[in-house]
């Protein structure tokens, strides 16, 4: 991992600020997942709920629970590819090196990895 090509300030500058941006709208999302879970309303564990309420209960907290963990690791993501643009290392794969095709990078501004890593990562 000798020499390799940064992306210019001009062009980093609007992929930082879309990523911000993007953090941001996450963790809004997250604050609202955690209010709509059903286990957050404490005055649920002084009733005596019906088993089918119980049961809704369930199901709402397994799928508010499932799309914070999406977010949490849309988050991370998101996270890792801003502070790879303050160390002047974002466009290159964490894992060999290689600059990310820049069509990646228009669809998947925050990746961190190229094609070829994910897919040997995802064998």
């Amino acid at each position: 991992m000798g020499d390799f090509i940064a992306f210019p300030a001009k062009i980093l500058k609007p992929i930082t600020s879309f990523l911000r941006k993007k953090e941001e709208e996450l963790e809004k999302r997250k604050r609202r997942l955690a209010k709509d879970d059903p286990f957050a309303n404490t005055a649920r564990l002084k009733e005596n709920a019906a088993t089918d309420a119980d049961a809704a209960e369930q199901f709402g907290h397994a799928q508010v629970e499932a799309f914070r963990r999406e977010v949490d690791r849309k988050l991370i993501q998101i996270r890792k590819a801003l502070s790879r643009t303050r160390i002047g290392k974002y466009g290159l794969c964490e894992k060999c090196g290689r600059m990310i095709d820049t069509d990646r990078l228009m669809v998947f501004p925050e990746a961190t990895v190229c094609v070829e890593c994910e897919k040997k990562k995802e064998k």
